[in-house]
């Protein structure tokens, strides 16, 4: 006959051990997901970040820049509103408006003042001659100008068809790499299906290049 107090220790022990197990397991889940730089943990305000366009600049996408240029803030969301192209508003551009309601935030570069506050919409006047509707899913770069928050062109919006697009893994493996070029190549392919091969490849070589110069 097994002893009553043997099977209640027992059965103690096996509960615990069994604790213990999923809180290391909890644990281990937590740690992994805060080393993550592209995980945001965003609580959105119902306000609107209003960004200016750099519509001089000469290039626009997630990658520009000779040797590259760190983002100031990367997300994905849902197009909203899009005004009519107004061709008057500008003289070195056509204007068109348009708002995106922010799904997930990967990158918030720190700006003082000027950094992005949580905002829940983020509006600008990049849209021309885009093939963007209302209701479409969208991947957006933009930096920093003069200390303030910018996008340069409407190659740094990106249709997308989901959250789970490839090229939101793909943009979030590159800032979790700290936005090192060499450390995604195996995303070469990838960026090169959307047109951006050739920028990817420059900031690569220029890595490489800098790197090698150091290394002497």
């Amino acid at each position: 006959m097994i002893n009553t107090s043997f099977a209640v220790n027992l059965k103690n022990h096996l509960i615990f051990k069994l604790v213990f197990a999923l809180a290391i397991l909890a644990l281990s889940t937590s740690c992994d997901s805060k080393r993550a730089k592209s995980d945001l943990d965003i609580t959105f305000v119902q306000d609107t970040l209003n960004v200016g366009y750099t519509y001089w600049w000469e290039e626009s996408g997630p990658f520009i820049g000779y040797c590259g240029k760190e983002y100031a803030l990367v997300f994905s969301g849902t197009v909203v509103n899009l005004d009519k192209a107004n061709h008057d508003a500008a003289p070195l551009y056509i204007s068109q408006k348009g708002t995106i309601a922010l799904d997930e935030v990967y990158k918030i570069k720190d700006m003082g003042n000027n950094s992005y506050a949580n905002q829940k919409y983020f509006s600008t006047d990049c849209f021309s001659n885009m093939d963007i509707n209302v209701g479409d899913k969208v991947l957006v770069f933009c930096y920093d100008y003069e200390g303030g928050l910018t996008i340069p062109g409407n190659s740094s919006i990106i249709k997308i068809k989901s959250l789970d697009h490839p090229l939101v893994g793909a943009t979030k493996r590159f800032i979790d790499a700290d936005e090192n070029p060499v450390e995604i190549k195996e995303d070469s392919t990838l960026w090169s299906a959307y047109g951006y091969r050739k920028q990817l490849d420059q900031l690569i070589r220029c890595k490489e290049n800098n790197e090698r110069i150091t290394s002497k």
